[in-house]
């Protein structure tokens, strides 16, 4: 299994600016390559403090380039709804070549209703604007002289430049939360998956239909799923829980209040039981979190106990994409978090896997 870095800021300008958290970010993502840390990802949201300091993860991404040479650049994803194609297409040419190649590029829907009404994009349209969108990226970075009349963009023989450095292009992620039709085509069109760990049972269903469509449309393999985890690791279980609990709290209770709109009546039948989910974490707590193995928090011993064992209840997975600074997580904590992992976690953990 491969870890690597998952930077999701969910922060307001009074509780860390945001001159403070890109030093910090940056601090921690030029410690990767020494690590073994495989990867820098950065997610695109707007205007909360869920999210709100990354409107352009490709920014961030350009910049992490800078202080890595191994480590892959992973876009967390950028969101078609909001974005022009034709400039989204030069935007990861561009961070391509700067990384020398080393972009993998993750697209989601978008599923937080307030982006969409500030948009003034319906949230109706949110899947035909991804499929689109996704699709007229993929061309214009495959191909030269592209024509397209879509629904929501169109454009005629359009070479986009700079062509991408990976040939045909960089790799291509589909983020999906809950939704089994986003599971299902990402598998059918060959695009890897990125997920969130829901609780076992459910997403061992989700990543059944991501692996049965891989398989049905003929892609060599089962795929690769990139789940992502809060993680927070250090010798002492009480000084791990100690450091983590106000920082993941803080984390959850932003994303609840970020996603406010479903608990408000929010309808649409491309987001079936949203309203659901999210009232479901509003109730949630740190601890049950940390007890489902949804949050690494702990010792050494405690985390690789949680991975091994989600990893075989949802039938495996190939990356785990570590939030180690989430909300106002210290920088101190979240370095000495990333180095107990590398140290003690990863190499056991490569062990372990094999056995299962």
């Amino acid at each position: 299994m491969q870890f690597g870095l998952n930077f999701f800021p969910c922060l307001s300008p009074e509780q860390r600016s945001a001159r403070q958290h890109f030093s910090e970010v940056l601090h921690l993502a030029s410690l990767c390559d020494g690590l073994g840390y495989t990867h820098v990802r950065e997610v695109e949201h707007y205007f909360e403090p869920y999210g709100g300091y990354s409107p352009n993860p490709i920014v961030l991404l350009a910049a992490a380039a800078s202080v890595t040479r191994k480590a892959r650049l992973v876009t967390g994803a950028v969101l078609p709804a909001f974005n022009n194609p034709l400039k989204l297409a030069g935007e990861i040419g561009m961070l391509d070549a700067i990384s020398g190649g080393r972009l993998d590029v993750g697209f989601a829907r978008a599923f937080l209703p307030h982006e969409f009404e500030r948009f003034g994009v319906s949230i109706d349209e949110s899947r035909e604007r991804f499929t689109e969108g996704m699709e007229q990226v993929r061309l214009l970075l495959e191909r030269e002289n592209v024509s397209h009349e879509g629904k929501f963009h169109r454009f005629r023989n359009v070479t986009s430049l700079p062509r991408p450095t990976q040939t045909p292009r960089p790799p291509f992620y589909v983020a999906a939360i809950g939704t089994p039709q986003s599971f299902e085509e990402a598998g059918r069109k060959g695009y890897g998956l990125m997920a969130i760990p829901l609780e076992a049972k459910r997403m061992r269903e989700l990543l059944g239909l991501y692996r049965e469509a891989w398989r049905s449309a003929g892609h060599a393999g089962n795929g690769t799923v990139m789940n992502s985890f809060l993680m927070c690791c250090a010798p002492d279980r009480s000084e791990a829980i100690e450091a983590a609990r106000g920082p993941i709290s803080g984390h959850l209770e932003g994303l609840v209040a970020a996603a406010a709109g479903w608990l408000a009546g929010t309808s649409t039948k491309d987001y079936p039981g949203y309203d659901k989910m999210i009232a479901q974490l509003k109730q949630e707590t740190f601890d049950q979190q940390r007890e489902k193995g949804l949050a690494w928090v702990g010792t050494p011993a405690d985390i690789l106990e949680m991975l091994i064992d989600y990893y075989r209840k949802v039938g495996g997975f190939e990356i785990a994409s570590l939030h180690v600074n989430p909300s106002v997580m210290p920088l101190a904590a979240a370095e000495r978090s990333m180095r107990v992992f590398a140290q003690h976690v990863m190499p056991r953990a490569a062990q372990e896997l094999a056995k299962a």
